[in-house]
Formats: structure tokens, sequence, C-alpha cells
């Protein structure tokens, strides 16, 4: 600015330079919403008499929705009579060991799971879950297999709501990440790895520049919904767990996506279980869930 009070060339180029970057300025991430979830789930129980009841404590996210597709046609589900949400229903499965767990399907992409993130620990979810079909990276072997999410490369949108800008959104939790990790050990027949992952917008937008990048910053895995998921569970202090199925390699051969046993229900609850499990012998040592 000069003495006249006129914003000089670099001053404006400056300004410039920051207002075409909405993503990432103004954002105040110590600063409340003014919209907060609560306020939606009490219009939404008002408008459709939906009786004020928890949700159960551990949840589940099924973006494919397999798993909540399974759980239909073997009749082992039934819908929750509390979920006060505008668009999705969660349904409610018995896990050994667990008790009641939620399940919510087909909620893809970051902006959509972390906003039925925010209402299902607003309705009493203690511990969320997500499963994600993730397009291989690296070459572990042959799909499917699961990674266990530890830090997602962040190329998405949602996360800069919640987070400062840096490259990775983390686990928010490493003893309980360590705990799930344990656990898995003991499950038979299923392959699970532990690292990172991509999180993008635009998984038509998967150039071979973009998967090199990523494969560089040492990511195992493409999905959509971790590093938001994170991010979110960082900023509020939530318990999120996040795994990608590695299930195809990004259709470039015939016969890819192939997930196992009832689409690979079957093995992801098995993961389900088993991450629910160390979190509740974490929180809950002596009574369990």
């Amino acid at each position: 600015m000069n003495k006249a009070g006129v914003a000089s060339p670099m001053d404006q180029k400056e300004h410039r330079a920051s207002s075409a970057w909405p993503i990432v300025n103004g954002k105040e991430h110590e600063s409340p919403s003014v919209f907060q979830p609560e306020a939606l789930l009490r219009e939404a129980r008002r408008q459709k008499g939906v009786p004020l009841v928890d949700v159960p404590r551990v949840c589940v996210l099924d973006p494919d929705g397999d798993v909540v597709r399974h759980l239909k046609r073997t009749g082992a589900s039934s819908i929750h009579k509390g979920w006060a949400c505008y668009h999705t229903d969660l349904l409610s499965f018995d896990i050994d060991g667990v008790g009641e767990v939620g399940i919510l399907g087909c909620a893809v992409g970051a902006p959509f799971a972390v906003r039925v993130a925010e209402q299902l620990f607003a309705s009493g979810c203690r511990l969320l879950i997500s499963v994600t079909s993730a397009g291989q990276i690296a070459d572990n072997g042959p799909p499917p297999y699961f990674v266990l999410i530890d830090r997602a490369l962040r190329d998405e949108g949602t996360s800069y709501h919640y987070l400062p800008p840096a490259t990775f959104a983390h686990a928010p939790d490493a003893m309980l990440l360590a705990r799930v990790e344990e656990a898995l050990c003991t499950l038979p027949g299923i392959a699970v790895c532990r690292g990172a992952t991509w999180t993008t917008d635009a998984p038509y937008r998967e150039t071979e520049t973009a998967i090199a990048s990523a494969r560089d910053a040492g990511t195992l895995a493409v999905e959509m919904e971790a590093a938001a998921l994170y991010a979110f569970a960082t900023a509020k202090s939530r318990s999120v767990i996040c795994f990608a199925h590695v299930t195809n390699t990004m259709a470039r051969a015939d016969g890819d996506f192939e997930k196992g046993e009832a689409d690979g229900a079957t093995a992801t609850l098995a993961i389900v279980a088993a991450a629910a499990r160390a979190w509740s012998d974490q929180c809950f040592p002596a009574a369990g869930i």
C-alpha cells in the first residue's frame, strides 16, 4: 500500500493469488460452523416423525453397498428407527462380541462420507469404520486385499475445510490404529497391509502422471473418502478407522473388480468385527461395548 492508500502492483498480485484459492483461504478452522448437524437432525426428526433414539456406538460406511445388500439378502439386518437423515437409511445388525452395529451404504466420495459421519456422531456413534473399494497403485500382489489406512493423500476438497493445508491426513489415534493392526493379524485367509492411500474427488482423472505422483508419495491404493474422514476425525476428536479394499487395477484388465465371497461382504464383515473389538478393548477393557 502506498502513501495514498492505493495497493501496489505486488499487493494486488498477492490479493489476486489469495482470492483465487478459496479451497485453502478464509477457512478459520477453529471457528464453529453456523450450520450444525444437530440442527439438521432436529428438523429432520420433526418433519419425518423420527423418534430420538441413539444410533449404535459402532457404525460402518459401506460406499459400494455390497455389505448392505448382503445383510438384506440374508435377513441379518433391520432398519434403525432413530436415524433422522434426509438422504440415507441406516441398517443395524449384530456382531458377536460387539453387539449392535449400524451400517450405511453408498455414501460415495469425501463430501457425502463426511456429511453422514458428522450426523452419525451427532446421533450417538462413538466409532466409525469405513471400508471403501480402491484401485491398486503399488503392486502388493493381485487383488483383492485390504489396506489399513494410516494416512491419506489430500487430493480432494473436504479435508481443507477441517484442517489447514498439508500433504496427508493422518489417522487420529495411533494407539487405536496399532490395536486394530494387531487384531487383523489373527484373521485367517484375509490379506491386510498397513499404509497410505491417495484420496481423489475425480476417479476419471486418474492419469498416468497423477498415478505416478501418488506412487512416488508412497501410496498403495486410490480411493475417495479417507483423507476427508481423517481430517474430520482429527478436527473433531472422533474415532475413525479407514480401510481400502483393493479390488481392481482401474479396469485396465478384463475380470477386474472381483471382491471374493459374497461380493467381498464376508471378508469385510470380518475386518469390521476385528476393528470394533479392538476399539472396545481399548475403550471398555472390562465390560466390552
